[in-house]
């Protein structure tokens, strides 16, 4: 089982799959990380030699992945609820950011029925 940035990924599943599993890698960075580091993109992470792997890590630190990820978010998000914008604001009482109307559905973020 491979280990990169902290992720155990699925043995079985192919290595463009298997990417997706860490946190700020889509489909299409899968591709392009793949393609910089010369791993063929038929190959099921078990097939993976440590050279390999040691490829697509180094490749993967040009990218911000999970941890650094997650804590630029959450600042930007912190930020916004510090300087009172009105998207701070909607996110602080848990209401619909994006303008969505709330007279009516909205009970996904709202949460229940009081």
């Amino acid at each position: 089982m491979a280990r990169i940035e902290g992720v155990n990924l699925p043995k079985d599943k192919k290595i463009k799959t298997a990417l997706t599993y860490i946190y700020g890698i889509g489909d299409t960075t899968a591709v392009e990380v793949i393609e910089k580091s010369g791993v063929d993109e038929g190959k099921r992470v078990k097939e993976l030699s440590d050279d390999e792997v040691g490829k697509i890590q180094k490749v993967l630190k040009e990218y911000k992945t999970e941890g650094e990820l997650r804590r630029e978010k959450r600042e930007a998000l912190s930020r916004l609820k510090a300087i009172n914008s009105y998207r701070g604001y909607r996110h602080k009482r848990s209401l619909p950011v994006r303008g969505q109307r709330t007279k009516t559905n909205a009970r996904t973020r709202k949460g229940p029925k009081k």
